[in-house]
């Protein structure tokens, strides 16, 4: 009878459990270094947009806009103090940073005071206060305004006033849409009669 040689048995079959432990330690290393290699990258899915951080890597707060009541305004009220009756904020030059847009009139406690608007940014220094930069509208065109808004940009305000010096003060009969942009370095008012008539 022919004598028959037994077939070595299949090299993963004679491994022995120390073999194992050993690939699978080696293994464990070399995806570990992988990781300490790879590039660190932004869990928000919109990686690469800047995102401004405060030291210690905490979020950059938002600037605050020009506080309206910190600033003395050029009016001359004959004694009367000065009242803020409206603000609005928003960037109106684009550098990220808000300004604020405000109403102010003489408190006279009687009559309709004209309104000046004043477009206030933050001060130069670190910690100083908030200064005027432009003037929208003046007190001497004896006008009065109101729906004060900021957006995108653009400053608007309904202007009342009066078509002629026998209309009484307390009854502006003519109205007016304002809009103000900051172009060419400067702010350029647009004008639009809304009616004419007893408000």
């Amino acid at each position: 009878m022919p004598h028959r040689t037994a077939a070595p048995e299949p090299a993963h079959r004679s491994s022995r459990p120390v073999h194992w432990l050993a690939t699978a330690c080696a293994l464990a290393a070399a995806v570990a270094a992988a990781g300490l290699l790879q590039p660190a990258t932004a869990a928000d899915p919109a990686a690469g947009a800047e995102t401004r951080t405060a030291p210690g890597g905490a979020p950059a707060p938002q600037a605050a806009a020009p506080d309206a009541a910190a600033v003395a305004y050029p009016l001359d009220c004959k004694g009367a103090p000065v009242a803020v009756t409206a603000t609005a904020q928003g960037d109106l030059d684009g550098d990220r940073r808000p300004e604020t847009v405000a109403a102010v009139r003489c408190d006279a406690g009687s009559g309709t005071p004209p309104h000046a608007l004043y477009v206030l940014t933050a001060g130069k220094e670190p910690g100083g206060g908030p200064r005027i930069v432009a003037t929208l509208l003046e007190a001497a065109a004896r006008t009065s305004a109101d729906d004060l808004t900021v957006r995108d940009g653009t400053v608007t305000a309904r202007l009342l006033g009066y078509s002629s010096p026998e209309v009484p003060r307390s009854s502006p009969d003519v109205r007016r849409l304002a809009k103000w942009r900051w172009t060419g370095g400067k702010f350029r008012q647009e004008l639009t009669d809304i009616s004419t008539g007893s408000v």
